[in-house]
């Protein structure tokens, strides 16, 4: 069966690995994963990626990042899905918790946070929010 929204499933892996404590989770590789996953990186949230061939096929392995036992990650939804794209110009971009988590957005400059974003003046899809 077709996978719908490939954004989605990893997130949850993430989401799920988290809660059972696992420090590197597996998915399947595309560049909209890897970029969002470039963008975490950058913002702290997970502590690093690898594009790495495993049964013939291209998967990323995440390392996920814990401080003092907890994860880094406390909250990380999909916003936008396929079946209801979330647009946002540069005025309206979503503050996530008061500015101390961040909106991942997909603009025509590639794939960046709501801060990056704000300082281009370019708005976007919002792709996920992570606190």
């Amino acid at each position: 069966m077709a996978m719908t929204d490939p954004l989605g499933d990893m997130l949850t892996r993430i989401r799920n690995a988290q809660m059972r404590g696992k420090s590197k989770i597996v998915s399947p590789a595309s560049n909209l994963r890897s970029n969002v996953l470039e963008v975490l990186q950058r913002e702290g949230y997970v502590r690093g990626f690898a594009r790495v061939e495993q049964d013939g096929f291209a998967v990323l392995e995440i390392e996920l990042k814990y401080f003092e036992g907890e994860p880094v990650i406390r909250e990380i939804k999909r916003v936008s899905t396929p079946g209801r794209r979330v647009y946002s110009s540069v005025k309206n971009l979503p503050q996530v918790h008061n500015g101390l988590g961040v909106s991942i957005l997909s603009t025509p400059q590639g794939v960046m946070s709501d801060h990056e974003a704000r300082e281009r003046n370019v708005g976007g899809e919002v792709l996920c929010q992570v606190f």
